[in-house]
């Protein structure tokens, strides 16, 4: 039988003059890196025109388009209408300003193209690195496992898969809720969404997340919470997870972490922190003894997209008993198979220890940041972000047609511009100065009033930047 003849080349997807593409690609670092040098100079957001937003909507393009021509398009239709929380005057939602450093980790890693959910190379040990890095920083036990994930979300909701583990043992996995008695969680009103959202995912649904109120101050209040577990053992119901916050979305309250650990070691619940933005707080000296309890954490979830200035996503999951991790996640498959030696080697792979075969190389950005910066200097900027949130209050409090709607705990300050319809007043007001391009907060709703809300977590603000936005917004009200 005569040999089956191979299939002829084919042309692959690599530059055919590198050259000319090395010259467009050094024209695509310089203007990313202009945008980001003279961001002052442009809107912190501006509205999309129907014409561009048409522009983008083309058929699947088929043919191939040369890449400066692509470029162009990017910088004309994309850029200019960006999120804007690159921009010093980004002060809605809580958002971190990247930096330069992660920007290039980001596209280092990009050249690597390397799947982080296993196998025997650098990139993961590089994700290694951070994890004893985190258990340095929270004291945890060189046994805790950590991942990374696209954000807190995620890590909320795979903490609630490993407390589930730990509650029902390894054998929910095959026989889900039939495993063992009916459980609940406690969290406060102030909590994320995202944790009522990972009760309904994994199963357990809403009902069984006990919503606790909260005191003055937005924490979680303890007597409610012995009330709530006293009441749930009494019908035979079983506590299995309490979720801490450090730095609720709100407010930036955090919740008394060491009360919060203490109660759930002598009741036998899972401790779980929700350290979105407040647990890097911990790098700054002024801010740390607020977190005070967050090491005894069981897991703890944070974002270094946010306060940690990492370009979007980084998020990281930190549990203290990796080895439950592992059991809670790991699946085995035979073209997953582990060898002792060879690129199969280097188990247990990161894909043990969460939901994603698939990972990108989120570490790289993350250690750049983190080595170019250093923690002290990355702990500075937080602290002075609270010093520019305790500068802001006091310019609400001096003005009369301004009043303090929150206390100010961390970096975020909630307020409202006096009127006869102050929701309705507030709202145009917001609406008008993040169309005019010189600030963007946003609002939210506290104890049924309209407020503005001003997050100041971009390490490029300065006092002028809300000086600019309070004297805006009074004027706007004017």
């Amino acid at each position: 039988m005569e040999p089956h003849p191979p299939p002829p080349d084919q042309e692959d997807l690599d530059p055919r003059d590198w050259p000319a593409t090395r010259a467009q690609a050094h024209r695509m670092l310089d203007d990313i890196l202009d945008y980001v040098e003279h961001v002052r100079d442009r809107p912190v957001w501006q509205p999309i025109p129907a014409a561009v937003r048409d522009g983008i909507r083309e058929p699947l393009p088929r043919e191939p388009m040369d890449l400066a021509q692509v470029h162009r398009t990017f910088l004309r239709l994309v850029l200019p209408y960006a999120t804007g929380n690159v921009h010093p005057g980004f002060m809605g939602w809580v958002h971190g300003g990247g930096s330069v450093a992660g920007l290039l980790g980001e596209m280092l890693a990009a050249g690597l193209n390397a799947n982080l959910g296993g196998r025997d190379h650098m990139p993961i040990e590089v994700e290694r690195q951070i994890l004893r890095w985190l258990r340095e920083l929270y004291a945890m036990p060189e046994t805790a496992g950590g991942l990374f994930v696209t954000g807190s979300s995620m890590a909320n909701f795979m903490a609630v898969q490993v407390a589930r583990t730990a509650a029902l043992g390894p054998e929910v996995r095959k026989l889900g809720l039939r495993a063992g008695p009916e459980l609940a969680a406690y969290a406060s009103s102030a909590a994320h969404s995202c944790v009522r959202r990972a009760m309904e995912l994994s199963g357990l649904g809403s009902d069984a997340l006990r919503v606790l109120p909260v005191d003055r101050a937005g924490r979680m209040d303890l007597g409610a919470l012995e009330e709530a577990v006293g009441r749930d053992r009494r019908a035979g119901v079983r506590p299995f997870l309490l979720v801490g916050t450090a730095g609720t979305v709100d407010i930036g309250a955090i919740d008394p972490l060491r009360d919060l650990a203490a109660f759930a070691r002598a009741g036998h619940l899972w401790f779980h922190v929700d350290g979105a933005f407040g647990a890097l707080a911990i790098l700054a000296p002024s801010l740390a003894g607020r977190l005070d309890g967050i090491q005894q954490a069981d897991s703890l979830a944070l974002d270094f997209h946010k306060w940690g200035q990492v370009p979007y996503d980084a998020g990281y999951l930190l549990v203290r008993d990796g080895a439950l991790q592992q059991r809670t996640f790991a699946s085995s498959a035979v073209y997953l198979g582990r060898e002792p030696r060879g690129l199969a080697g280097g188990s247990p792979w990161p894909c043990d220890f969460g939901p994603d075969l698939s990972r990108g190389f989120r570490a790289l950005k993350t250690w750049f940041t983190l080595k170019v910066h250093g923690t002290d200097r990355i702990g500075a900027v937080i602290a002075h972000t609270c010093a520019l949130a305790q500068y802001l209050k006091a310019r609400v409090e001096a003005s009369p047609e301004l009043e303090l709607m929150a206390p100010v705990n961390l970096n975020i300050v909630c307020f409202r511009l006096r009127g006869a319809d102050p929701d309705a007043l507030n709202r145009r007001v917001v609406a008008d100065l993040q169309e005019s391009g010189l600030a963007a907060p946003s609002t939210t709703t506290l104890d049924g009033h309209l407020v503005i809300r001003a997050a100041i977590v971009n390490h490029r603000t300065r006092a002028g930047d809300i000086d600019r936005m309070v004297d805006a917004i009074l004027e706007l009200g004017r």
